[in-house]
């Protein structure tokens, strides 16, 4: 029998400055060694920072910093390494406005390797968003509204623009429920293809989903059906 040791070791205390998490496992059958630290260090409640790495793998070290407040939150993060990813993302804004980003810097190549940007609007029922993503080529912008509170009915549309491949698709999709327990929604697209499901809650956070699919501009394929249960105790 190969021998096999694994330690794991948790120490966290509330107000800690300084709590950590250390593991560690070998095992000689397969040669595989390694040990994970990590520590975090809470200056303020709305702002800490985080130091991990692994043995022996030296390029698993990171370094995160967090900034959390009412109406901004913000998180960085960077490999030890010579040359490391660093990567920031955040919002800010308020019940009705808010701005995000999330971008990753490649220093090595000196370039993007993720920039992603988003804006949405909140006004009484009605939610808007503006997103470009994959370093500003797809753009996307999507609609919300709430018909009203009674049966809860909503109604919202997605379109989305690739700028290098000239693509687009639209999608709108409404939702009604029928009562306490049950939901139906459906949603067709500019490529012809319709889905609509059911989903019956019979018991908190246990759902019963019944779903069809169709291709409008295919209809000698059939309908695809599914169904799906989801079971919390």
């Amino acid at each position: 029998m190969s021998p096999r040791l694994t330690i794991s070791s948790s120490e966290s205390k509330k107000d800690e400055l300084f709590p950590a998490d250390v593991k560690a496992q070998l095992k000689n059958k397969k040669n595989t060694t390694y040990i994970k630290c990590s520590t975090t260090i809470t200056l303020v409640p709305w702002m800490k920072s985080i130091l991990s790495f692994t043995v022996p793998d030296q390029k698993s070290g990171k370094v995160e910093h967090q900034f959390l407040h009412d109406y901004v939150g913000i998180s960085t993060s960077a490999g030890l390494t010579e040359n490391p990813i660093v990567n920031l993302s955040g919002v800010v804004g308020t019940k009705g406005l808010s701005l995000g980003t999330d971008v990753s810097l490649d220093t090595t190549l000196r370039t993007f390797s993720k920039f992603n940007v988003g804006l949405s609007f909140t006004d009484d029922g009605v939610v808007t968003s503006y997103n470009l993503n994959n370093k500003g080529d797809t753009l996307s912008t999507s609609y919300y509204r709430s018909l009203g509170r009674v049966n809860d009915t909503a109604f919202g549309l997605d379109a989305t623009r690739t700028f290098s491949t000239n693509e687009h698709t639209f999608t709108i999709g409404t939702k009604h429920q029928l009562d306490e327990v049950a939901t139906v929604k459906a949603r067709v697209n500019n490529v012809g293809k319709a889905t609509s499901l059911l989903q019956y809650e019979w018991h908190p956070n246990s759902v019963f989903t019944l779903s069809g699919e169709v291709d409008t501009k295919a209809l000698n394929k059939g309908v695809k059906f599914g169904w799906a249960v989801k079971m919390m105790g």
